[in-house]
């Protein structure tokens, strides 16, 4: 920790020292990530080396997925100030107490981000270290985050940010947990270019008796010469300004885009959509294949006429019927044309029986989904198989209809 402290001393001085030219300017931006809970707690019951490398070794069985929206702004050149919320949906936070089911932890961060070079370096390695208030169910309390991070100057309008923090807890109550994302950052406002002063007006020629050119607009063009006498241009649109003929305020010499409406960090272009599927490709977690909105961009089973309530398997056992083959035939043939979506497959039981004879019998049903896909030449490293049992209905288990309704195989893109 005090080499932490004197390494963050050196940054403060050196942003101090170094002007004030180039502060970052009011930014927002997004990051997807993990959490990780549990590698902490085997740090804490081995060592630091065991700990890290049985989480690396595991690391499906210990990452939470999770999301940062963050905020930043240059105290100087080479510090800024930030702050964050962070949310994971969280099942995993212990070896010996497993949550059974997935709960959303949440915490807003406040801090300083000393950084080794200013805005316009391409690579810009920095540090962290800020407070985080955090809630989980019903209980809340305080963490010391703290960390490393990387900035890559893509534009001067765009940065990509990678960051690994260790959160440390200052209160009670839960436990210490390592953060890892990467996402973006852009400034709230655009960078202003300067616009050259008018050119002065000429000289009046000295000429006894004869009328002095008038130049109403003062852009250096007499009237009779400026076709836009009122309002100031340019010589080389006859005293007009540079038309904008979108109207998106960004003028047509500047404007890669004269004819269609943009923004400024497209060069006067619409934000661009590669696969057409209406979700644009800074939201688009599959620019190249087309989508759903709902499914973050990425494609679905179900957007290609395969209907999963055609899977179904002889009473009482995991034995796939005549139609249900069928249609994982069609899905098959699907994820085939599709070879980047992976497919995660849950089985669900109603909750009639024995609950952890549900489970067994959910678990070889969606095994033997996917056991029939690859059959099928699926490669097994795009399906995952998950019984759930009777744990996730999806109607009342009161009712026959609803019974039957929970007796199911769903099929979910992963991301």
């Amino acid at each position: 920790m005090r080499k932490l402290l004197f390494i963050l001393c050196l940054f403060v001085i050196a942003g101090h020292a170094s002007g004030q030219k180039d502060i970052k300017p009011a930014s927002v931006g997004f990051s997807f990530g993990f959490a990780d809970f549990i590698t902490p707690a085997r740090i804490y019951e081995s060592t630091i080396h065991e700990g890290l490398n049985h989480g690396w070794a595991n690391v499906g069985q210990t990452m939470n997925p999770a999301f940062m929206i963050h905020y930043h702004k240059g105290l100087s050149t080479n510090l800024d100030f930030y702050a964050s919320y962070m949310g994971s949906f969280t099942s995993k936070l212990s070896d010996k107490f497993p949550d059974p089911s997935t709960t959303f932890f949440h915490s807003i961060d406040v801090g300083i981000k000393p950084k080794m070079f200013t805005d316009k370096a391409v690579f810009n390695p920095y540090l962290i270290l800020g407070l985080s208030a955090y809630n989980y169910k019903s209980t809340f309390g305080a963490q010391l985050p703290w960390g490393v991070g990387f900035q890559f100057n893509i534009n001067d309008e765009l940065y990509l940010i990678s960051e690994a923090q260790y959160k440390t807890r200052l209160t009670d109550g839960f436990t210490d947990h390592l953060f890892y994302s990467f996402g973006f950052s852009v400034p709230l406002t655009a960078k202003q270019k300067a616009v050259p002063p008018p050119p002065p007006p000429p000289p009046a020629p000295v000429v006894v008796a004869v009328k002095v050119p008038v130049d109403t607009d003062k852009d250096g063009i007499i009237d009779s010469l400026d076709k836009c006498p009122e309002v100031a241009g340019v010589a080389k649109y006859n005293g007009c300004p540079i038309p904008d003929t979108d109207g998106d305020g960004i003028n047509d010499e500047s404007d890669k885009c004269p004819d269609k409406a943009g923004y400024a960090r497209y060069n006067g272009c619409p934000i661009p959509d590669k696969d057409g599927d209406g979700v644009n490709d800074e939201m688009d977690k599959c620019p190249d294949e087309p989508g759903t909105p709902e499914n973050g961009g990425c494609p679905t089973l179900q957007q290609y006429s395969f209907n999963a309530n055609n899977v179904q398997f002889a009473t009482g056992n995991a034995v796939l019927t005549a139609g249900a083959r069928k249609e994982l035939d069609k899905g098959a043939q699907i994820l085939a044309d599709h070879p980047d979506v992976k497919i995660a497959i849950e089985g669900h039981t109603d909750n009639t029986g024995n609950a952890a004879l549900n489970k067994k019998l959910s678990q070889k049903r969606a095994d033997a989904v996917k056991a029939y896909l690859v059959g099928k030449g699926i490669s097994a490293d795009r399906l995952t198989a998950t019984g759930f049992g009777s744990d996730n209905p999806i109607a009342d288990n009161k009712t026959k209809v609803g019974r039957d309704q929970n007796r199911r195989v769903e099929f979910k893109t992963i991301h």
